[in-house]
Order: structure tokens, then C-alpha cells, then sequence
């Protein structure tokens, strides 16, 4: 960082500055909590000679929280150590069968979702919105971004289970809803996918949406399909249709970048003979409603009763359970090699 030439090439520059922000952060993290344990400590001895002071039990017990608070996220940074758990998301909603009650299921969980992200201080932004016939949304491209936005969402990728009663339902039957979840890394400069320009079918179209907190009216939204794959892309958020097309063009690049790498995963586990679990019937997280409030995840096991928080946005301990999960399969892996 001390060399002078260093900024003669700015995007080496920016990676090193960049990489030292990061180390920064994690010794003044390890400093954080030494200085936790240390307070913690003290305060124990105290208590234990002054067992009846009620204003040292109190503070004694904040310092256990925060400390234990500490501890959590200190864990999750180790845990985030994926290739790019670094990196910023590009999330997507589709609302399964069900019309009317699926495409309202996907327009809480987008709720949900922004929620979260604005609770971890991440920035958001709504590429492309379809909104349902009557209420809700068909589907949904939108964009977190911060560091390890990536590393933490990637718990969410599946399918997501609604059983409540529905408010279209004039009977007030009991229904089942479906919506399912994409996730992929926002790559930067670094990934590089070579696209020919014969491969691409390039439309333009007025943008529609829900208006108001989702989209921007324009005349200059882009979709982008890439003929080899199928792959389809839209952008209608921006102000102008270069800008749009310069969105899109990202979140291909990213999708072609990630299906090129499940093909290796796909080609690495057929291998190992191990079987894929993705699929759209293979839900990962149940929301129940009716006749009991319960959210569980189906691949940790982990679940609350605490139905409405978690569609508030309270999704840190869902995520914290699913890292240690996919953690521990790693570790299995590597043992059974």
C-alpha cells in the first residue's frame, strides 16, 4: 500500500485496497471481542462477590448477550468462506401454480426479502417487476447489495412452502402456495464471459409494473435472450435504455457464469454419485399460518413459532443454521474422500 506507483494501474490498486479494508476489519473484529471476553470476565467476578447487587446482575447479563451476539457473527464471517460469498446478489421470484394466491405468496416474500437486506444495511434496487392479474407479483429480478450479500442469500435458493388461510378465498378455506427463490453472484470485473453478439436477441419495450415502491415507468425497457441457452433477461428499472441494456447484459453474463459452473458441480457429484435435491417440488422452508403459526426449514431442521417475525425480515437465524449446515456436508465430503 506504501508503494508509490501503486495507483499506476487503479484496478489492481482498488483489489489490494480493497483486500486490506477487509483484513482491517477482521483484526478489529478479533479486538472487539477480546475486549467483550475481557469486560465479561470482570463483570463474572463482581457478581460472584456482590451476588445480591441487582444492578451488576444486569449488567452482567447485557454483557453476555452482546458478547454472545459478537460470537454469532464472528462464527458466520468464518463460515462465509465460498468463493464468492463476498459478492453482491442478483435474486429472482417466480410465483408457482396456484395464480392469484401463489403470486401474492411472492410479493411477501419480496417483502420479506427487502426487509432483511434494509435491516443488514444493504442497498436494493428492482430490475424487473410482473405484477399479477389482481394482487401480487408473477416474478421479480432485484439486486442486494454489500459485502456477503451473496454469502448470506444463498440459503434462500429453492422453493418456499405457504400454508394459510386465503384472504381471495370467500370460503376462508385453507390453501397452498408455492414461490421459488434464485440466487446468483453479482460478478465484477474480474469474471469475464465472452458473448457473441450472433447469440443474442435483443427486444425493447414499454415498461409495465406496480408503479409506486417497485418501478419507474419508461419507454426504453431491454430484454435480452441468449439463443444457445434460452436464457432470458429484462431490465426496465433504469432511465434510459442504454442503461437498462448495460444491467441486463450483467445479469446474463452472471447467469451464464453460474450455469457454466452447476454443469461442473452437476459433473463433480455425478462422480461422487450423489443426487441433486434441487427441484421446484422440493420445498426448503415451510410458512404455516393455519391452524398454527410455524416456519422450518426442511434441510436444517431449525424452526420458530415466530411466523410473522420471519416475514418481517428476521431471517439471521435461518441463514446462521443453513451455513452451519453446508458446513458440516463440506466437512463430511472432504472426510469420506
Amino acid at each position: 500500500m506504501q508503494k508509490l506507483d501503486l495507483w499506476d494501474k487503479p484496478l489492481e490498486a482498488q483489489k489490494l485496497n480493497q483486500e486490506f479494508s477487509e483484513l482491517e476489519e477482521e483484526i478489529k473484529k478479533y479486538e472487539r471481542l477480546s475486549n467483550k471476553l475481557e469486560e465479561l470476565s470482570t463483570a463474572l467476578e463482581l457478581v460472584k462477590i456482590e451476588e445480591k447487587d441487582e444492578e451488576l446482575n444486569a449488567e452482567f447479563l447485557r454483557l453476555l448477550e452482546e458478547t454472545e451476539r459478537n460470537l454469532r457473527e464472528w462464527e458466520i464471517s468464518l463460515l462465509l468462506q465460498g468463493r464468492y460469498d463476498k459478492m453482491g446478489a442478483i435474486c429472482s421470484l417466480q410465483a408457482g401454480a396456484g395464480g392469484t394466491e401463489s403470486q401474492d405468496w411472492a410479493e411477501m416474500l419480496l417483502r420479506m426479502y427487502l426487509r432483511w437486506a434494509e435491516k443488514k444495511k444493504f442497498k436494493t434496487k428492482i430490475v424487473d417487476i410482473s405484477p399479477g392479474e389482481e394482487a401480487g407479483i408473477k416474478s421479480v429480478t432485484f439486486m442486494v447489495y454489500g459485502n456477503f450479500a451473496y454469502g448470506f442469500l444463498k440459503a434462500e435458493k429453492g422453493v418456499h412452502r405457504l400454508v394459510r388461510i386465503s384472504p381471495f378465498d370467500a370460503n376462508a378455506r385453507r390453501h397452498t402456495s408455492f414461490a421459488a427463490m434464485d440466487v446468483i453472484p453479482q460478478f465484477g470485473e474480474e469474471i469475464k464471459i465472452e458473448i457473441s453478439p450472433q447469440d443474442l436477441r435483443i427486444d425493447t419495450f414499454r415498461a409495465s409494473g406496480a408503479g409506486g415502491q417497485y418501478v419507474n415507468k419508461t419507454d426504453s425497457a431491454v430484454r435480452i435472450t441468449h439463443i444457445p441457452t434460452g436464457i432470458v433477461v429484462q431490465c426496465q428499472n433504469e432511465r434510459s435504455q442504454h442503461s437498462n441494456k448495460i444491467t441486463a447484459m450483467k445479469i446474463l453474463q452472471a447467469r451464464l457464469y453460474d450455469l457454466e459452473e452447476r454443469k461442473r458441480k452437476e459433473k463433480l457429484e455425478a462422480l461422487r454419485g450423489e443426487r441433486k435435491e434441487i427441484g421446484w417440488g422440493s420445498q426448503i422452508r415451510s410458512y404455516v399460518f393455519h391452524p398454527y403459526n410455524l416456519v422450518k426449514d426442511h434441510r436444517t431442521g431449525y424452526e420458530t413459532s415466530s411466523a410473522n417475525d420471519v416475514i418481517d425480515g428476521e431471517l439471521d437465524a435461518f441463514i446462521y443454521e443453513y451455513l452451519k449446515y453446508e458446513y458440516k456436508k463440506k466437512i463430511k465430503v472432504v472426510t469420506d474422500e
